[in-house]
């Protein structure tokens, strides 16, 4: 039987999934650096908690998709995305977290999706094709 080596790259996958969750995260965390947090605030107050929580977004949407990227501490921030999508389903959607979308999918999709990627880096590591080169503790 032939072995199929075209598609056997561990480590090329860690690296895409690496900057598929980092990426659209980061995206969102420097949205909120340009245009400010005052309405991220406001959701988290609306929830009943103090709204100096919000500022918690810049490590969980900035912070740990940049480690995520470049693979350094990957593992913890990883937990950190996790977390972080965790808190924004029970902070601002948590009125649809169980329902479906006009097309049949989850209304959280994305939500969930960077939420499981991110505990997918933690559970994976960053890889060889990483700043740490898979090697520390926390990649």
């Amino acid at each position: 039987m032939m072995e199929h080596k075209f598609l056997d790259h561990p480590d090329g996958g860690k690296l895409l999934l690496r900057i598929g969750v980092g990426l659209v995260l980061f995206l969102h965390g420097l949205g909120k650096i340009e245009t400010g947090i005052a309405g991220t605030v406001g959701m988290v107050e609306g929830a009943g908690l103090p709204g100096w929580l919000a500022y918690g977004a810049y490590i969980g949407e900035f912070l740990a998709p940049l480690l995520i990227i470049v693979g350094k501490w990957s593992r913890p921030a990883g937990l950190v995305v996790a977390f972080n999508m965790l808190m924004t389903v029970l902070v601002a959607h948590r009125d649809i977290a169980f329902a479906r979308n006009d097309y049949g999918g989850w209304q959280i999709e994305l939500n969930a999706l960077l939420m499981f990627g991110g505990l997918a880096v933690a559970l994976l590591g960053a890889g060889r094709w990483s700043l740490s080169k898979g090697e520390g503790r926390w990649d």
